[in-house]
């Protein structure tokens, strides 16, 4: 018999088959067709494959699909309210914060989290949490603009 983990997944209640040796990145992909979440370096090492697991970022080429029981996990695809972007989306958006955007599912993960946690990050606090998202692509200044616009969204301040 097929042992099967269940857990919760962008709000709805999901099951995943348990291979062996399945981490939490490839069930996103291949059973649940969520391919947001990507692969970088399958060592937790470029902060690609980042998604929520209990608010808490988490690098799912490296979490063991046995350990999602009973968790909240969301991924990019999860996100948005509908049509209406997450400001954390939203600010990226605004920003020119991406370019090839590989990297910017993890990056915007990350920093939900990080502003669910401190929601009026300071630069150096940005940079020291963002520092595990790699981006080859050099919008380093423009994410860590987008995530402050999106602390001020996030309290209801005027944009300019």
């Amino acid at each position: 018999m097929e042992e099967k983990v269940k857990f919760e997944l962008n709000g709805k209640q999901v099951e995943a088959s348990l291979g062996q040796n399945q981490t939490l990145l490839w069930a996103l992909r291949t059973q649940f067709n969520l391919t947001g979440t990507k692969y970088g370096c399958g060592e937790g090492s470029c902060g690609s494959c980042t998604v929520l697991v209990n608010d808490n970022p988490a690098l799912s080429c490296v979490t063991p699909l046995e350990d999602v029981p009973g968790t909240k996990v969301v991924t990019i695809e999860g996100l948005a309210d509908g049509e209406k972007l997450h400001p954390v989306q939203q600010a990226f958006v605004e920003h020119d914060a991406l370019q090839c955007g590989y990297c910017t599912p993890g990056m915007i993960l990350n920093a939900v989290s990080l502003l669910k946690k401190n929601p009026q990050p300071t630069r150096k606090e940005i940079i020291g949490v963002m520092d595990g998202n790699l981006c080859r692509c050099g919008a380093h200044t423009r994410i860590i603009m987008a995530i402050e616009t999106a602390s001020k969204m996030m309290k209801g301040e005027k944009q300019r």
